[in-house]
């Protein structure tokens, strides 16, 4: 093992992080910080923090990061519409960004020479993590104790805990049911119990919705209020960034709103089955779609759809801190200076239905699209229009004949 004095780690007080920590101090005899993001997951913090000292961690940062996450994560994300493969709202990928540029920060406060993280070796993460790291100091140590112990099943991780004395959950004993992630934006579980992509996932998978054959019969009006394409309000209320958010996870938990089970195709080369649960998130998404097809110019709305593909594909990739993930959200950010306005929807038994959206800056011209009599709009012009884009189409079939 290389000498390293001190080191930072990414610590959720979980299994794989427990036994991370008294791994490094063994292996690498050096003194190890631990940092937990507070990014609205609903963790008991004072638990972390109390198993923490247990084994003697020198310093324990515990930071408050919801507001920030929402407001310079979350949001500006949203307003690129991304979807990953046509479903994942992103939720675990764009948390890792922020995670590692407070763990960064961390280290240099406390002169650390390198950072740890509970990722494995088969998964997203630890790329997400490790870019953001190498972004903020290019020459920081990384530790990823998966891709470098002896221990290749969460099983051994339990019996290492039982011979340290590390407490763990009792559901972690045995094999371990499912892998959880969570924040505000989602939470998301992976592994053993859902590995069959063909066996349906038991309901007690779900955290944070209910199942929506169970949800509510009565139909939920919810109004949101759009300020340059970041909510502002939600029914008349102005909350922050981490409020909105946190306001309509409750609406659509209550609701079965925001459920999917999705196999994906994972930057690392394989594919794994996730259930995925965004309740505030998939309201969010929505209703910005909805104002923005007012407020955008068709052209301009299209081209933006083009580029959120390639938008998501950066984010689910790790590569916040990139050169054209910048380029792309300058782009996006200038086509959201008139997306402003209120959205109404309602909300049933999983469902998200846009019912109205208005805003000062509305594309949408009476006028033109009614059915009935106007003096804008001539009818016989689109004859010409019509022929004009046939033209190749008709020599094409007289090419045939």
């Amino acid at each position: 093992m290389k000498k390293i004095n001190k080191v930072v780690l990414a610590y959720s007080g979980g299994l794989d992080t427990s036994v991370i920590l008294r791994w490094l101090k063994e292996n690498y005899q050096c003194e190890v910080v631990t940092f937990t993001a507070d990014l609205g997951q609903e963790e008991d913090f004072a638990a972390v923090e109390a198993k923490a000292k247990q084994q003697g961690t020198s310093e324990i940062f515990i930071e408050d990061l919801k507001e920030e996450f929402v407001k310079d994560y979350v949001f500006p994300m949203f307003r690129a519409n991304p979807l990953y493969e046509g479903y994942y709202l992103l939720g675990t990928a764009i948390a890792r960004p922020l995670i590692a540029k407070k763990q960064i920060e961390i280290a240099q406060q406390v002169n650390a020479e390198a950072v740890s993280h509970g990722a494995t070796g088969k998964g997203n993460d630890q790329i997400r993590f490790e870019l953001g790291y190498y972004y903020h100091q290019a020459d920081i140590e990384i530790i990823s104790p998966w891709r470098i112990w002896d221990m290749n099943s969460r099983l051994e991780l339990v019996k290492y805990a039982d011979q340290h004395n590390i407490e763990i959950a009792k559901d972690k004993r045995g094999e371990q049911p499912f892998s959880i992630d969570a924040n505000v934006l989602h939470s998301s579980a992976e592994g053993k119990v859902l590995e069959d992509p063909f066996v349906e996932a038991p309901e007690y998978v779900y955290t944070r919705s209910v199942s929506p054959f169970e949800a509510p019969n009565e139909i939920e009006e919810v109004t949101i209020d759009f300020k340059s394409g970041d909510a502002c309000a939600v029914n008349g209320k102005t909350l922050s960034p981490y409020q909105i958010l946190e306001k309509l996870n409750t609406i659509g938990g209550k609701h079965g709103v925001g459920r999917i089970d999705l196999v994906e195709n994972r930057f690392i080369g394989m594919k794994s089955r996730g259930i995925y649960e965004t309740p505030g998130g998939t309201i969010l998404y929505h209703a910005h779609r909805a104002i923005e097809s007012i407020t955008l110019d068709k052209e301009a709305a299209h081209t933006k759809d083009d580029a959120s593909h390639r938008y998501a594909k950066l984010i689910y990739n790790g590569l916040w801190f990139s050169p054209e993930r910048d380029m792309l959200q300058a782009m996006i950010d200038q086509t959201q200076n008139n997306v402003s306005g209120k959205v109404r929807l309602k909300i049933y038994k999983g469902n998200v239905m846009i019912t109205g959206r208005e805003s000062p800056f509305s594309l949408y011209n009476t006028d033109l699209a009614t059915f009935e009599d106007d003096n804008i709009y001539s009818q016989q012009d689109a004859e010409g229009f019509i022929k004009l884009n046939a033209l190749r189409l008709r020599n094409l079939r007289q090419d045939k004949e």
